[in-house]
């Protein structure tokens, strides 16, 4: 199936056996995340979201040098040059940030090459991420003299814990896949040769799996990671509940008496 282009061909989208592939598609720029490559991913998480089709999302930078190098920088002196046009950047990048942090769906993050600043800012919202052994990751925040705000930089201590989180965010350099797999900052490493078909089987894994099963644990995970006063417990007994009531749980235990692999539909 050929890609589908979004924000003049800077995002492409493709969907293949229950897996929706997204690609930052600016190599020339090592996928620096523009303006409207944020508005791309938003409208392609906003198809996928209500299509049933499409049972977990794989994110991907085109190429082998970067997944995602940051924010393009090109745009800073435009539309981030001082407090109130960052606030500026903010809305228009906020809908896709928060598309991607709240989506139902599991997201993976393949990573390969760079994956700096505002890119490991979107790797971080994925529910996994997979590196090749060549990759590097690092927040050059300090560097540039700007901070990142509470959502990113929280999310990244419940990943590293503190101690890694200041390490990485006071010193602004770069750490190896090896040392980013150590902190838990990724789920697993693989050589670069293995990263595709590592990837592709862990998402035909969950592709395979019942689907409302593995949206209401990524539901019940988020509840767990906020505050308890945040917490939509109502929404996590419901969860638990419509599994439990569904057909695929039906399946399922069908499936196991009878020794076969179960065709779960989502109902």
């Amino acid at each position: 199936m050929q890609a589908k282009p979004y924000a003049g061909g800077k995002m492409l989208a493709e969907l293949r056996d229950g897996v929706g592939r997204i690609t930052f598609n600016q190599p020339e720029k090592r996928n620096a995340m523009s303006v409207e490559m944020w508005d791309g991913l938003t409208a392609i998480l906003d198809e996928w979201e209500g299509d049933a089709g499409v049972r977990v999302v794989v994110l991907t930078g085109a190429g082998d040098k970067a997944f995602v190098s940051g924010a393009d920088i090109s745009q800073f002196e435009q539309s981030r040059g001082n407090a109130a046009a960052q606030l500026d950047y903010d809305k228009q990048t906020s809908a896709g940030r928060a598309k991607l942090a709240n989506y139902p769906k599991p997201v993976i993050a393949r990573i390969q090459g760079f994956c700096l600043g505002g890119g490991l800012g979107i790797a971080s919202m994925a529910d996994l991420r997979i590196a090749g052994e060549s990759s590097s990751f690092g927040i050059p925040a300090a560097k540039l003299g700007i901070a990142y705000g509470f959502d990113m930089v929280r999310r990244l201590v419940s990943l590293v814990g503190q101690a890694h989180a200041r390490t990485l965010l006071f010193t602004g350099e770069r750490i190896t896949s090896a040392e980013a797999q150590r902190i838990g900052l990724v789920n697993q490493v693989v050589p670069d040769a293995e990263l595709d078909a590592t990837v592709e089987r862990i998402a035909a894994t969950i592709a395979s799996n019942a689907p409302l099963s593995v949206r209401g644990m990524k539901f019940i995970l988020t509840q767990a990671l906020r505050d308890p006063a945040e917490r939509d417990m109502q929404g996590v007994h419901a969860a638990v509940a419509a599994c439990f009531d569904s057909a695929d749980y039906a399946e399922g235990r069908r499936a196991f008496m009878e020794k076969r692999k179960p065709a779960f539909t989502g109902r």
